[in-house]
């Protein structure tokens, strides 16, 4: 009979024993995670793809946001309750461990890790573009190394540095969000003098082919073109391991996402399909914001949007680099990784376990300007439903984790998933449905990015498996032993 995983008593996160540093330092402000929570619902993506979405849902793309909105909202609803009971920089993929087994936090762990190194080379590349474009005279590849050293340099003072780096990227983007929804809200109602009121309008949402010009279908197509920029709001999680309060951190961030996911996804798109025709040349030209600042009559706008762009971008950066630094962390205390990774300096900063996830970082920079469109586009790919697997293992580590919670400290359920066990099932019933529907999505590469994703995900199951096993096989060896001294 298998005993049942204990849950350990919240707190940071120790470091290996004897090592400089002790363990991660709580250094990050109540400021600092508040701005991480609420930033990191905002990601480039949400800028740069959602000209897509608009024009092949048309105005109906509401509807796909709205669907993934609540999609996330679940998600970050059980993983709140299970972060606020045991606070660790691990986040799911601790819980995980404890909840399903050493497998599936090894798994799951590991393929977070590559997702958010991908990222960082993805990202990087997308900065050096803007930069370029401004300065013409460095090149893109130097552009795409100096925005990586900078980063990396600010993860390797503190997770202060990181925190204050990211409170302010985070901010712009937030302040940008909040202006843009506020100056084209006065248009869409006719209050913004200057503004063509013949084309801006609410009539936007229904003429030009009605709501769903491309019919209800294109609802689910538009939620393939718009899950994976919401990926990112499970870094409030992470990093409130570090944060002097945990579970008050972790219980805000989770309460506090309805509002986020409402205002800064809906809100902000909302806006654009009602200031502009869905099916206006410029969206897809421009891009969707360009085009909307533009017919506010904003100068520069497209400009002003590269400026946001790549303050979205260096935001990601720096919290792709801290995410994968931390569950690489993680993952070397549980013994899934190096135990290097868990060993800390004198600041509690994790090096051995940043400058490994910065140094594939820089490989796949590289693979980026010297094989973009097999090794590289392979490398995007393989890690492109790895968000959908990372929601999935969420439901079902919530499942088991309330049972134990309640069994052991029902005092820390202070964040509760709503109609528990029903809506955790019906939230992982959608999630194998969204990746079921991806399979026969071929205009849009869907199909390949689940394969490519699946066959990644099986090799990192077999490898837990056969680690599993060889630890399986060392212990009964070192029972043997301890029997034959006996004897």
């Amino acid at each position: 009979m298998t005993s049942q995983p204990t849950l350990p008593k919240a707190g940071h996160t120790p470091g290996d024993p004897g090592e400089p540093g002790g363990g991660l330092q709580a250094g990050l402000k109540n400021r600092h995670l508040s701005m991480i929570a609420i930033g990191g619902v905002i990601g480039a993506g949400l800028f740069v793809g959602s000209s897509s979405g608009i024009a092949t849902a048309g105005p109906g793309i509401l509807l796909s946001y709205a669907l993934v909105g609540t999609l996330v909202v679940l998600v970050m609803r059980m993983l709140g309750e299970m972060s606020a009971a045991n606070p660790t920089s691990g986040s799911f993929s601790a819980h995980a461990d404890r909840a399903l087994g050493p497998w599936a936090g090894f798994s799951i762990g590991w393929l977070y890790w590559f997702f958010w190194v991908v990222v960082l080379a993805v990202e990087a590349t997308a900065g050096a573009v803007i930069l370029e474009g401004w300065i013409p005279a460095v090149p893109q590849w130097a552009w795409a190394l100096i925005v990586m050293v900078v980063l990396t340099a600010t993860n390797l003072v503190s997770v202060g540095s990181y925190g204050e780096f990211e409170f302010w990227f985070a901010g712009i983007k937030v302040v940008a969000i909040a202006a843009f929804i506020v100056i084209g809200g006065l248009a869409v109602f006719g209050l913004l003098p200057g503004v063509d009121s013949d084309q801006a309008g609410l009539s936007n949402l229904t003429e030009h082919g009605g709501f769903l010009p491309h019919g209800a279908g294109a609802i689910l197509t538009g939620v393939l073109l718009v899950v994976f920029s919401f990926m990112g709001s499970e870094i409030a999680t992470l990093a409130a391991g570090e944060s002097e309060n945990p579970q008050q951190a972790v219980t805000k961030a989770t309460n506090s996402i309805i509002w986020r996911v409402a205002v800064f996804y809906l809100g902000s798109i909302f806006v654009v399909v009602t200031l502009l025709p869905w099916d206006s040349k410029s969206i897809t030209d421009d891009g969707s914001y360009v085009a909307a600042l533009d017919s506010l009559g904003i100068a520069h706008a497209g400009q002003i949007m590269n400026f946001i762009v790549l303050t979205s971008v260096l935001s990601c950066l720096n919290s792709g680099l801290y995410t994968a630094s931390r569950m690489a962390f993680s993952l070397g205390q549980r013994g899934d990784a190096p135990k290097a990774f868990a060993r800390t300096n004198s600041r509690g900063v994790p090096m051995a376990a940043i400058l490994a996830s910065v140094v594939f970082g820089f490989v796949a920079v590289f693979f980026n300007y010297l094989s973009p469109d097999t090794v590289f586009l392979f490398l995007v790919n393989s890690s492109g439903a790895v968000a959908l697997f990372v929601w999935l293992v969420i439901c079902f580590s919530q499942l088991r984790m309330r049972k134990i919670i309640q069994a052991e400290a029902p005092e820390k359920l202070v964040v509760k998933m709503w109609l528990y066990p029903y809506l955790t099932w019906a939230t992982a019933a959608l999630i194998i449905f969204v990746l079921g529907y991806m399979l026969t999505d071929t205009e849009h590469d869907g199909r390949t990015t689940v394969l490519l994703s699946l066959l990644v995900a099986a090799i990192v199951l077999l490898i837990a498996y056969l680690k599993e096993k060889a630890k399986g096989g060392a212990q009964k060896l070192d029972d043997g032993e301890r029997e034959t001294s006996k004897v």
